[in-house]
């Protein structure tokens, strides 16, 4: 299929919700391959549909040891652990820079697989990282917005410096 270009930060699409599948056809399994190559060229683990400027509930992961990338139409967080984890955390549409985010521990995601049969995921570590970054995005919340602003504001300066220097 296709690797198309990332909407990069601060492109106001990146802060915006995403619309519910409704339609489980072959454009979205075509989007869906041209999402995990996107991903793969970036190099990431994870890919949102507005992260290629299409406002959809779409997510492609994929998070060692999966063999595959996956795809998970329009999910969601059913369930959360009240335990928390920190992990180093980066977008495709801000490569270069990385900051620690804390999440919760565990999840259950609900979602679509691509013909549209209802799923619950059960997710821990950097795959429940992933899931909640990547819902965050289609909710319209870049990942930065879940750190403070102190070191938002040094992240982004860090981001500014590196496409100077590029």
């Amino acid at each position: 299929m296709t690797v198309r270009p990332i909407v990069k930060f601060p492109d106001p699409r990146l802060r915006a919700v995403a619309e519910p599948v409704s339609v489980f056809d072959e454009d979205l399994r075509h989007l869906a391959i041209d999402l995990a190559e996107t991903m793969h060229a970036a190099p990431g683990i994870g890919i949102t549909a507005p992260h290629i400027g299409t406002l959809r509930r779409v997510v492609v992961l994929h998070v060692p040891p999966a063999a595959q990338p996956r795809a998970y139409i329009n999910p969601s967080i059913v369930w959360a652990s009240d335990e928390k984890i920190r992990h180093a955390e980066g977008s495709v549409s801000m490569p270069g820079v990385t900051e620690d985010v804390e999440r919760h521990a565990r999840v259950h995601v609900r979602y679509q697989d691509l013909d549209g049969v209802e799923r619950i995921e059960e997710a821990d570590g950097l795959l429940a990282v992933c899931h909640q970054h990547e819902i965050d995005q289609l909710d319209g919340i870049f990942w930065i917005q879940r750190l403070s602003r102190l070191k938002r504001d040094r992240l982004i300066k860090r981001y500014e410096k590196l496409l100077r220097v590029a």
